[in-house]
């Protein structure tokens, strides 16, 4: 399984960013996918996560309200729509997937991982 996380960028602070995560090699009728951060010096963060079947979400409390998850089956792709970016956004965003039909946020839950994607915000 590959995945391609691309749409990161530099942007200021309130602007938004939509990125996307391409899963190609094998794909799941039913799984999850997720998406994490990794600031410099951090561990990676749990950002929001997606049930395949289902869609069903679950967010990071930093980001709700702010960020939505959504995929497109059709297309194998999951999204990760980020509005009002602040400075503490700032970090290399990465997808994960895993069959599992249910969700985590725990790195360790997931088998399938993207090269990620560097989103820096700017005040």
């Amino acid at each position: 399984v590959q995945l391609q996380a691309s749409g990161g960028g530099s942007v200021q602070a309130g602007d938004s960013l939509r990125l996307s995560c391409a899963a190609s090699g094998r794909t799941f009728s039913r799984s999850t996918m997720g998406w994490f951060r990794q600031a410099p010096g951090k561990e990676r963060e749990f950002v929001a996560a997606i049930t395949w079947s289902g869609g069903s979400t679950v967010y990071a409390e930093s980001v709700k309200g702010r960020f939505t998850i959504s995929r497109d089956v059709a297309k194998n792709t999951v999204y990760l729509q980020m509005n009002d970016l602040k400075p503490e956004d700032t970090a290399v965003y990465y997808c994960a997937a895993t069959p599992k039909t249910y969700y985590s946020s725990r790195p360790m839950f997931y088998d399938y991982w993207g090269q990620g994607t560097q989103v820096t915000v700017s005040s």
